[in-house]
């Protein structure tokens, strides 16, 4: 007997959960169903996906295979919360809200169940039967995951979930079916009234929250709904419409977008939060749209796909760069050396403004969550060792000398491949038509100008062969450089001649792969030379009309191509009479000693070249003055000049390109 009275002492001494430990009176449970809009028609991001952790949880109404959620088991709430493969829904971003309003010790779960386009019959026990009859086949499969009745489902979970908690209150966002049904607020009623007799719930302590429609700046597919149910709370008191104003849609106007989905759920969580008597606080992690105003001086920029209105240059050559990200969590556009973090806009979307901006083109990426990728709505340049998006940030009329003008004849840009025996890179080209791989040689690709009188007569034209820098490839100089436009217009005008332009990769696509750089004994780039003297070179002459005599050949080169130039053309005067470089990287020069002395006998070399020429930016990071200055001492003649506020870029090497042909063949 004294055992019995001990043990009996030991159960009275233990706190009241012990004894039923399955409710808790900290557990908030809401009970959430309607159609599309509550299912969910957006897709969820990045930070929808991610749990709130174990304050927030679901008891999923259906299986979620994929998610490793059973149907009627508490599991840790994110979205999707009704199916798999439904999206965002109000409630998402409802449980988060009442996470981060209310005491830590409190819970928040929801059973969700809803169906896209469902009647409100469909959620009335003596209606469902002959709505399922009728419903739409579309809609078949979404009723038959609830075994053909939803509100059976709901509250065959509501009533499990009382084991673990206590309801707190009903959420609907419903009635767009239903617009223009004078029944409808009675029918609501009725389902919230069976809920209540259902489950045992006191209408005064679990209120109805139901959510209002797309408006859309009072475009919504089915605005004439928002009167009826502000108007709920007149036939259901115990009802409270949650305000859908300003809350972002779809292009459908049918539905909340995502940034819209979120608004919607913090506003109902911030509803419950205040009857509860708890004052509302929104998520630290919601999404805050930073609108960039875009001024109306901006335009969508030259390098873009037609068809994209992004990017765009404004007046101050501020750039303004937008994706579509939805799932994204961090994106970077990278430009003119430096980053900017794109601000979401609450819809799946990122934007950016950039500084002011040089004018010319610029490479830039974009970068999502670490990976560097190509904006889509960019042309594509290669570049930078890679393809990568693209900039003009225009200049003004200074500028027409690039540009394609009206009233004058122009040129082609041929595309050709040629077999060079010479190159020691093989495996660039794929082998076609059964064609077995040579030992030696390859294929290899090169664009040419041609001056537009070329077409019409037999003339022969010198020979500019013209080469492109590190990291970039043969289409560079026509693409970024507008190089084809630059010769249009110098021809037509009458200050260059009418030449010939060649160019080619040069086996300088890939990365700088170490070795010596010194001018005449570098590595990287070396194996274009033999390629150039003794394959393409003969290509050239013997496929085109040219004057093949040193007197009518010249090489010019930006960056590295203008130190491949210096390496071929002063060990080869033979072949060359004519060179330039522009921002040319030309390291390690004694004049003195240089390619065998080449610039020790000056009279002698300033016979063989006629015109030597280099240029480069004000800000660049490779100048030439300290070259130009000694071989000035040395009493070669050159010519030179200095782009003002460019830099390693390709307006520098338009500018160089400009000054330099118009004294090409010329004596």
């Amino acid at each position: 007997m004294r055992l019995k009275t001990i043990f009996a002492m030991m159960l009275l001494s233990l706190p009241l959960g012990t004894l039923n430990a399955a409710v808790d009176p900290n557990f908030y449970i809401f009970l959430c169903f309607g159609q599309s809009n509550m299912e969910g028609a957006a897709r969820p991001e990045a930070v929808d996906l991610e749990s709130p952790g174990p304050r927030f949880l679901l008891m999923p109404a259906v299986d979620f295979p994929d998610k490793g959620r059973k149907m009627g088991e508490w599991c840790e709430a994110s979205a999707p919360l009704c199916r798999p493969n439904t999206g965002l829904t109000p409630a998402d971003w409802f449980g988060r809200t009442l996470v981060a309003s209310l005491p830590d010790d409190v819970k928040i779960g929801v059973i969700h169940v809803a169906i896209g386009g469902i009647d409100i019959k469909g959620f009335l026990p003596d209606s469902i039967e002959n709505y399922r009859k009728t419903a739409p086949n579309w809609m078949t499969g979404m009723l038959a995951a609830y075994d053909n009745n939803p509100y059976e489902r709901l509250v065959t979970l509501a009533k499990k979930a009382q084991k673990d908690g206590v309801i707190k209150g009903i959420l609907m966002h419903q009635g767009e079916t239903n617009t223009g049904d004078p029944k409808w607020a009675g029918m609501v009623k009725q389902v919230y009234d069976n809920l209540c007799g259902d489950l045992q719930l006191k209408p005064e302590d679990v209120p109805l929250y139901a959510g209002n429609i797309v408006q859309a700046d009072g475009k919504g597919v089915c605005i004439g709904c928002k009167k009826q149910i502000d108007e709920l709370p007149l036939t259901l008191h115990t009802s409270q419409v949650i305000s859908s104003d300003n809350c972002s849609n779809g292009p459908d106007r049918l539905h909340f977008d995502a940034a819209g989905y979120r608004e919607l759920g913090c506003r109902y969580g911030e509803a419950v939060a205040r009857n509860l008597g708890f004052e509302p606080k929104r998520p630290q992690n919601l999404p805050v749209a930073k609108k960039i105003e875009i001024p109306a001086d901006a335009v969508t920029a030259e390098t873009a796909i037609p068809g994209n209105e992004f990017p765009k240059v404004d007046s101050q050559h501020r750039a303004y760069f937008r994706i579509q990200a939805p799932q994204a969590k961090k994106v970077i556009v990278d430009i003119c050396s430096k980053k900017y973090e794109m601000q979401p806009d609450g819809k799946g979307g990122f934007m950016a403004v950039t500084d002011p901006l040089p004018v010319g083109f610029h490479y830039y990426f974009m970068n999502i969550d670490g990976v560097n990728f190509i904006d889509p709505a960019s042309e594509t340049y290669f570049g930078c060792n890679r393809e990568s998006g693209g900039l003009e940030v225009p200049e003004g009329p200074e500028g027409d000398y690039y540009r394609p003008q009206q009233g004058i004849a122009h040129g082609q840009v041929r595309s050709i491949y040629y077999f060079a025996e010479h190159s020691t890179l093989n495996g660039h080209q794929p082998i076609a038509n059964g064609q077995k791989p040579t030992a030696n040689g390859e294929w290899r690709h090169a664009l040419v100008y041609t001056p537009a009188e070329y077409e019409n007569g037999k003339k022969r034209y010198p020979v500019l062969y013209l080469q492109h820098g590190m990291g970039e490839g043969e289409t560079s100089w026509m693409l970024q450089g507008k190089m084809q436009h630059i010769m249009d217009n110098a021809i037509a005008s009458g200050e260059a001649v009418p030449m010939i332009v060649v160019m080619e990769s040069g086996d300088i696509k890939q990365p700088f792969g170490g070795g010596n750089n010194q001018a005449g004994r570098s590595e990287y780039g070396a194996s274009f030379y033999p390629v150039l003297l003794n394959d393409l070179i003969p290509y050239i002459d013997a496929n085109f009309r040219t004057k093949s005599d040193r007197e009518n050949r010249a090489m010019a080169g930006l960056s590295w191509g203008g130190h491949q130039t210096f390496d071929v053309v002063l060990q080869n005067l033979d072949k060359f009479a004519w060179m330039g470089t522009f921002s040319g990287a030309i390291f390690g020069l004694d004049v003195k000693t240089a390619y065998n002395g080449v610039f020790a006998d000056a009279d002698t070399f300033n016979k063989k070249i006629h015109y030597f020429y280099m240029n480069w930016g004000s800000e660049d990071f490779i100048k030439s003055q300290p070259i130009v200055d000694e071989l000035r001492k040395q009493g070669i003649k050159v010519d030179s000049s200095v782009s003002e506020g460019t830099g390693h870029e390709f307006l520098t090497w338009r500018r160089g390109l400009h000054e330099f042909i118009p004294h090409l063949f010329k004596k």
